[in-house]
């Protein structure tokens, strides 16, 4: 009570207006030391954030900053545009990086229409894409884990992943790495430090901050992870507690958001209001921030492979944004024509294209042979489609292993629920394609 009457007594001096004065200083110098201590800071020292004082109110508006550019090193004539920023690869990466672009091209085209002639189930196309892809994985050393999201199928091309690998998990056979488990082009290897794509959005993304910084607890670590996803997936809290984290912990992990204007059949413009996903970075979340021409193969290559140097360098996180434009449908699912012109389409598949830049580069340079081209092409269509051929004759895993690989014994109610199966198909064995599966 005796503290709350002085309290009381404290709060009645300063309601009164000619006390004011007494609590401002008098003299000349005092006045000056006062107003140096209390109202020219250079910075406010609340815990919360770190930013100066001002005197005026002004609301912070989206027009007031600047957009984060966007690196390129070749332009859409395939000439290099500074010299300086040539990454100066040798005719042989350079050719490889062509090949395997066609190769995962060619690919996409044959297994589309595979899935629409009732071959396979589902399919993703990688079309407009294929740079991201190629110029990434190529900065990246194999013991890098990768976390994908449906839409990397280059990154497995270059880190050696086989057509028949390609094509056995997408008719989910007996050599399906993944045991006809997933939906296709739900890739994974653990030989080539793919981690096996999940179909909910985002999921990826706590899960690849949690494996960089277990990587960063390592004695003398010098592997980092890369997390791939779409700019539709940025939209999830998922993203946001992946985005956090990274910052707040200082992991090694190259965020890599492949924004191809597109999710599904929402376009950027009514995904987001702000710079991107780059804008999200620096300011909203304090994490070094790349923004670069997804169709340019040599800028996704040079900004990877500093953000790589950057991330082991300083154990931080780095978000990486590649501009692109999704040529192909989003998915088998999907008619994209009803939500955006042909003639845009176009002009990405053409003039814009990934390879067809990279393709004016090699004839600038003297490396391209025409023919070379027509008949590695024509080599892989037959590899694809011979693989097909084999890859649907080929029986399913065994139906019991559905329930395996999540415990390490199984649990009672999984026995349970095994053995009630087994019965059911022995009873019914006459609607059931048994004759397709393994025994």
């Amino acid at each position: 009570m005796a503290l709350m009457r002085k309290s009381i007594k404290l709060f009645q001096v300063l309601g009164r207006p000619q006390n004011i004065k007494q609590l401002w200083p008098t003299t000349a110098s005092a006045k000056t030391q006062f107003q140096r201590s209390y109202t020219s800071e250079p910075s406010a020292q609340f815990p919360g954030a770190n930013a100066p004082f001002v005197n005026t109110l002004k609301l912070t508006q989206p027009e007031d900053f600047s957009p984060i550019p966007i690196y390129r090193v070749m332009n859409s004539d395939g000439y290099i545009i500074e010299e300086s920023e040539d990454p100066k690869l040798e005719k042989d990466v350079v050719e490889k990086m062509f090949r395997d672009m066609l190769l995962l091209n060619t690919m996409d085209k044959i297994l589309y229409e595979s899935q629409r002639q009732g071959r396979i189930s589902f399919y993703m196309t990688n079309f407009g894409e294929e740079a991201s892809h190629i110029g990434s994985a190529a900065a990246l050393e194999l013991r890098d884990i990768i976390y994908g999201q449906y839409r990397e199928a280059g990154v497995l091309v270059w880190r050696g992943f086989r057509i028949d690998q390609f094509i056995d998990q997408c008719y989910g056979n007996d050599d399906d790495m993944g045991r006809g488990k997933q939906m296709p082009v739900h890739y994974g290897s653990k030989e080539l430090n793919f981690v096996t794509i999940s179909s909910p959005l985002s999921t990826q993304m706590p899960q690849a901050v949690g494996a960089a910084y277990a990587l960063k607890r390592r004695p003398n670590n010098d592997a980092c992870v890369v997390c791939y996803f779409g700019e539709g997936a940025a939209s999830e809290g998922d993203a946001h507690a992946a985005f956090n984290f990274a910052a707040t912990l200082s992991c090694p992990v190259i965020l890599f958001c492949r924004n191809n204007g597109f999710a599904i059949s929402t376009p950027s413009r009514e995904q987001y209001r702000g710079d991107g996903i780059a804008g999200r970075g620096p300011a909203g979340y304090g994490i070094t921030t790349v923004r670069v021409d997804g169709t340019d193969v040599f800028a996704v290559y040079n900004a990877m492979k500093a953000a790589r140097e950057y991330v082991l360098r300083e154990n931080k996180p780095i978000l990486f944004e590649a501009l692109a434009y999704r040529v192909g449908h989003h998915s088998t699912s999907d008619d994209s024509t009803a939500y955006r012109p042909a003639e845009e389409i176009e002009v990405w598949n053409s003039v814009e294209h990934p390879i067809s830049k990279l393709k004016r580069y090699m004839v600038h340079k003297g490396w391209f042979n025409e023919e070379e081209e027509t008949e590695f092409i024509k080599t892989v269509r037959k590899q694809v489609l011979k693989q097909i051929s084999v890859s649907e004759k080929k029986l399913k895993p065994n139906w019991r292993e559905m329930f395996e690989d999540v415990y390490a014994e199984m649990p009672e109610h999984l026995l349970e629920q095994r053995k009630e199966l087994e019965q059911h198909i022995a009873d019914h064995k006459e609607s059931y394609p048994l004759k397709e599966f393994k025994q």
